[in-house]
Parts: C-alpha cells; sequence; structure tokens
C-alpha cells in the first residue's frame, strides 16, 4: 500500500512555500560560494581555470605571422653542418655582420655568449665583441646570473634583456610573460628580452616606454598600460612575488614570424630585403638542444607539441608589439571582488532552478544550458581579451543545484514518510495528492489539523471469524486474511475511497476523507461509490468462496454497514505514534449497522445502510427497508435499509457525475 501512494506522489510537480524556498536558496548559495572561495584561494580550482584558458585560446581564430619579425633558427641540420655546439664566435660573427649590412631595425640573440667560444681564428672573438656593441643588437642573460648565466661582459645593460620562461605547475605550460623583474641583491628592474626587442623597434615609431598614470609603479608602451599579475588575477592562486607579468597573448599555435635557417643564410640563399626594418630573432630550434616548451595548443597537436623557446620569445616580441600599437589589447581580468560577485551569481541561479524547475529532463537540459552560459559568456570575454573564472562558477552551479535538489529530496522523502504515518493505510490518488497539498502543514507541525465534513462510513467484518480462525495454523490463517483484505482494498481504493483502519478481520473504510466534501454533488458521488464498493466485495467474495471451496479452505460471509454523516478527520496520537483519525457519531452507527442483527444474513455479504445514506443514491440501487431498529448505544431508533443490488450500472451512474 505505501508503494502505491509512493509511487504516485513521486510523479506530483510539488511547491515549498516562499519563505522555504527562500532559506534553501540563502544558505546553500552562502554556504557554497564561502566553500567555493575558500577552495579557490587554496588554489584548488587553478589547474581547472588554466585548462580552460588553454581551450579559450585554441577555440579563437589564429593570427597570421607576423610581418615584423624574422627568425634565423639553428636547426638540427645547420648543427650537422657546423658540427659543433655553441657556435664559435666568428661564426656568430660573420651572421651579425652580414645582417647588419642588410640593416635589420633590431636584432635578438638568442643565445648565451657570455664566454668566448673557440676557435679564435679570424679574430672572432674581436669581432664578435664589436657586433654585440652595436645599438640595435639585444643579448640575453638570466634574472639570477649567479645561478644562471650572466650577459656577455661589458655590454650596456640597457641592450641586455632576460631570456627566463616561467612555467606553469603541474602542466609546464607556458601562459604568461614575464616582462620586469628583480635581479637577487638587487633594486634595479630588469627588462625581459622579448620586451627590449619590442621597446627598440618601437623607438623609430617615437613610442618610448614610460610610467602609467593609472599607477606609477605600471609600464605604459604606446597604447598599453601593462597592468601585472596579481596573486589571485583570472584562475590563479597565490602566483609568484617579485615579478612583472601579463598573460601570454598567443598569436598563433607555432612560430608567429617568417623563419629562415641559418645555413641558407649564410649561403646567400635568403633575399637581402627579408630583413630590413624587421626584428630579427637568432635561436635555436634543434630539438637536441631541449629548448622546448609546452603552450596551451599543445594537447590538441598531434605532433611537434611544443615549440622553440625562440618562437616563444617571438610571441611575445609580437604581444608587445600589437599591444602597443592597439592592434591586440592585453588580456586583462576583474577585480577580485567582481569575481567574487561573478561566482556568488552563478551559484545563487544554481539554487534557485531546482526550486522553479521540477521535472527531471527540463532541469538536466537547464543545468546543461546554464553551464553553456557560463562558460560561453567567458569565451565571448575572452575574445575581448578579458579572462574571468570559468570552472569556479560553473563548479559552485551544478554543485548548489545538485545540493538543493538532494535537499528536496530528502524533504521529499520526508513528508512522504509523514503523510504514510498518517494514512497507514492505502488510499487513492486524488486522496493522495490531497494530503500532497496539506504537506507543508504536516511537516511544520508533524500532524492533520481538524476539519469537519460529510463523509461515508464503510465497516466490514468477517462473520464468524474465531470459529475459523480455530481450523487453520497461523501461518495458513495470515495468508488467507491477507488474500480476502486485498481483494477489498482494492475495490475501495478503486472508488477512492480509503482504509484507515484494519481490526484484524474487519475493515473500515471512509468515502469523502480526507478531501474537503461541502458540496452536494460530491457527498451524493461519495456515498454512491460506497455502496458500489460494497456490491463489488460482495462479488468477489463468491469469486473467493468458490476459489476457497476448490483450494478446501473454509468459505466466508460478511457483513457490512454503510452511514453517511458529519465527522472531523484529522492527527490522533502523541508524536511517538500517530493515525489518521475519523470520528463522529456516524462513525459509530456505521460500526453499529455492521452487527446489527448479526444472526439474519440473507445473503453471503450483507449490506446494511442507513435512512441518511439512502436518500443520496437517487433510487439507483435495489433496496429493501428492515425498519427501525434500536442500535446500541442509540436514544433514538435508526432507519435500516438492506442493499440487494444495483439498478443503475456503475459505470453509468459514476460517469454521469
Amino acid at each position: 500500500m505505501i508503494k502505491k501512494i509512493s509511487q504516485h506522489l513521486a510523479q506530483i510537480n510539488s511547491s515549498w512555500l516562499d519563505m522555504d524556498r527562500l532559506k534553501v536558496v540563502a544558505i546553500s548559495s552562502i554556504t557554497v560560494t564561502g566553500a567555493l572561495l575558500g577552495l579557490r584561494a587554496m588554489g584548488t580550482f587553478q589547474q581547472l581555470e588554466l585548462l580552460s584558458f588553454d581551450q579559450m585560446i585554441r577555440w579563437r581564430p589564429q593570427q597570421p605571422i607576423d610581418p615584423r619579425l624574422v627568425i634565423i633558427s639553428i636547426s638540427e641540420t645547420d648543427l650537422r653542418i657546423q658540427n659543433r655546439w655553441p657556435l664559435p664566435d666568428q661564426t656568430i660573427a660573420t651572421l651579425l655582420e652580414k645582417l647588419q649590412s642588410q640593416q635589420p631595425r633590431v636584432i635578438g640573440l638568442d643565445i648565451y655568449r657570455n664566454l668566448p667560444v673557440e676557435p679564435k681564428e679570424n679574430n672572432g672573438a674581436e669581432r664578435l665583441a664589436i657586433q654585440l656593441q652595436k645599438p640595435n643588437l639585444i643579448a640575453i642573460r638570466n634574472i639570477d646570473a649567479e645561478k644562471g648565466t650572466p650577459p656577455p661582459p661589458n655590454l650596456d645593460p640597457s641592450k641586455v634583456g632576460f631570456n627566463d620562461i616561467i612555467l606553469d605547475s603541474p602542466d609546464n605550460v607556458v601562459r604568461r610573460n614575464i616582462f620586469l623583474a628583480n635581479p637577487p641583491n638587487s633594486d634595479q628592474k630588469l627588462a625581459s628580452f622579448s620586451l627590449q626587442l619590442a621597446v627598440n623597434y618601437l623607438q623609430k615609431d617615437n613610442i618610448y616606454p614610460q610610467s602609467s598614470q593609472i599607477n606609477r609603479d605600471y609600464l605604459q608602451l604606446g597604447q598599453a598600460v601593462f597592468v601585472p599579475l596579481q596573486a589571485n588575477s583570472g584562475g590563479y592562486a597565490n602566483l609568484e612575488s617579485g615579478i612583472m607579468q601579463i598573460m601570454l597573448n598567443y598569436r598563433n599555435s607555432g612560430n608567429p614570424a617568417t623563419e629562415v635557417s641559418l645555413s641558407d643564410y649564410l649561403d646567400g640563399r635568403v633575399d637581402p630585403q627579408l630583413v630590413t626594418d624587421k626584428i630579427v630573432l637568432i635561436g635555436s630550434t634543434a630539438s637536441s638542444l631541449r629548448d622546448n616548451f609546452f603552450t596551451p595548443y599543445s594537447s590538441t597537436l598531434q605532433e611537434n607539441f611544443t615549440i622553440p623557446g625562440v618562437y616563444v620569445h617571438a610571441q611575445m616580441v609580437s604581444q608587445f608589439l600589437d599591444a602597443a600599437t592597439g592592434k591586440r589589447p592585453l588580456i586583462t581580468f576583474w577585480s577580485e571582488s567582481q569575481e567574487r560577485v561573478w561566482i556568488f551569481l552563478w551559484v545563487l541561479l544554481g539554487a534557485a532552478l531546482p526550486v522553479f524547475v521540477r521535472h527531471p529532463f527540463k532541469l538536466l537540459v537547464g543545468v546543461v544550458a546554464l553551464g553553456a552560459v557560463v562558460v560561453g559568456f567567458g569565451f565571448l570575454l575572452f575574445l575581448n581579451y578579458v579572462w574571468i573564472p570559468v570552472a569556479a562558477p560553473v563548479i559552485g552551479f551544478a554543485v548548489t543545484a545538485a545540493a538543493v535538489v538532494s535537499h528536496r529530496a530528502y524533504e521529499v522523502q520526508q513528508q512522504n514518510a509523514i503523510v504514510m504515518k498518517l494514512l497507514g493505510q492505502s488510499t487513492s490518488p486524488n486522496i493522495a495528492k490531497t494530503l500532497w497539498r496539506e504537506r507543508d502543514n504536516l511537516l511544520k507541525s508533524g500532524k492533520l489539523p481538524g476539519i469537519q465534513l460529510t463523509a461515508t462510513t464503510l465497516f466490514l467484518d468477517i462473520k464468524g471469524f474465531s470459529t475459523i480462525s480455530e481450523q487453520m495454523s497461523p501461518e495458513n490463517l495470515l495468508e488467507w486474511l491477507n488474500e480476502i483484505l486485498a481483494e477489498i482494498t482494492r475495490e475501495v481504493m478503486y472508488r477512492e475511497g480509503i482504509i484507515n483502519k484494519f481490526t484484524g478481520d474487519g475493515v473500515m473504510a471512509v468515502f469523502g476523507v480526507p478531501l474537503s466534501r461541502r458540496k452536494p454533488a460530491e457527498i451524493v458521488a461519495d456515498t454512491q461509490r460506497s455502496v458500489y464498493a460494497a456490491l463489488a466485495i460482495a462479488d468477489r467474495l463468491e469469486v473467493m468462496n468458490k476459489k476457497f471451496r476448490q483450494q478446501g479452505r473454509p468459505e466466508i460471509q460478511m457483513r457490512i454497514g454503510i452511514y453517511t454523516g458529519t465527522v472531523v478527520v484529522g492527527s490522533l496520537g502523541s508524536k511517538e505514534r500517530i493515525e489518521y483519525g475519523v470520528i463522529g457519531d456516524s462513525v459509530n452507527i456505521a460500526s453499529r449497522l455492521e452487527s446489527c442483527e448479526k444472526e439474519r444474513q440473507p445473503s453471503n455479504c450483507r449490506i446494511l445502510i442507513g435512512y441518511e445514506t439512502l436518500v443520496h443514491l437517487e433510487d439507483r440501487f435495489i433496496v429493501e427497508s428492515w425498519g427501525e431498529k434500536d442500535l446500541k448505544g442509540k436514544n433514538q431508533k435508526v432507519k435500516v435499509y438492506l442493499v440487494k443490488g444495483a439498478k443503475v450500472p456503475e459505470s453509468v451512474a459514476l460517469g454521469s457525475m
């Protein structure tokens, strides 16, 4: 019986009280947001945010190669031709001399030259020293020159930049562009190799680095203000201090510049005009030199998963040039407070969605759709060079939605349990709906308030049960009795009655509760359903007796009493034990009708009704008057009638109501 009610109630879309909704939404939103912000501060979501950053980099259109840049690469083929590494001073000197003759605007030597490289024939070291002093040449060093590599000797610091590349942990992807740093034990800011190249290139266009009016500590170059990453900018948490860095805005997935090999250039197989007025970067691309790095594109590439360091520096130079000239803005971020509000709003929406969308499939579609909105909005901003958290709001949205759904499921389970506890019997779908509509009262007070209404009560008793029970074992008796009661319950429930209680060998059923039946047509319908239920039980009894005869089990007779009148319904009992109670004088009369003149049994199933029931039957049944009877506990006689059958078929009678 509980299973049937539970299955029906599970199909009902219910609604909470507004105050309950607000409490659930508020508590879940605040709790999840607090937890998310705490975990975010600890870096729990950093890797997910960085992966989302990578994905948005891959989604957006790639830019063509930068026409301002040329790379002279030292490949594996070049190493075989030169037959040594590092390249000797004379080779580098020869390369630089030839380049200077073709008038590049800036040359960047991405090769360490802090020490002479033998042999010294042809005055290679002296020739290289002269070339390194050229005003348009930028050399490299490490930020920490003591632990790494220092710059070439006797160079102006303005002609040297560090080429350190920072990697994100744990995937070692290059996502950041360091442009200023403090060497150890020094208060002097050191510029990066790529920034030095960009600054020297832009001087011809009258663009010079200066302090920003926004913040004197910020670098401004042309139209770009380089707002450095803070400890928790974008998806990061607790970034390194002491360096000024921005997000590396990749131009494309590989080489952003025109590339020629060292051998081709030295052998004159390159158009001299190619390098004129350009930034020329000289660096290795040979994989054996292990100067390769992962990028946001690496995870989806089928081959060449990494790019050489000189490509990375070219990407950085191109970013600086585009930012200074207004072609591609720098990637910016929301403030910490804006990001917190952003996360909270999606957590709040995640809490509100299950409250207003009840259907599981629609809820799933809503969660997926709104999750896509978060990602889509984040990507739209990213296309406009703004990086905001995506993983944290999506996780917060999903977690809060799941939490509210779980809470709702728990509430439903609790409410269902209370309804079942109160009912204690099978009931019809319509009655279940009514009880479900009252579940807020049930949940708050644990009881149904008492109400007065007109109902029809049916009492049924098995005649001679005590004698029959003596002839059967307890196990067989219980099985036999349950079979009978199941048939009775089915007929009552089918006609929208409820089984209020089982009395061992009997049943008390009520028609018209817990619905508030006040309209005359409703009371008539409930009354006629009770009588049709009694006649249906009588028919089922004949079938059961036939079966019992074949099985060698006892045949039975039943008595039924039906009376219509005013009753009070509601919860009875204490917190420890409560049941759905139906009380009133009409209930007592129905009980007395069942036991009236017990030995007078004209058929296997005797059905007695009172006059108050008869007046609602509309001459649709065959009845026989038994006259006025004295009933136990009643001072006044009651007019009693025997129901012998139906004049109008049940389907016709009840179908017209």
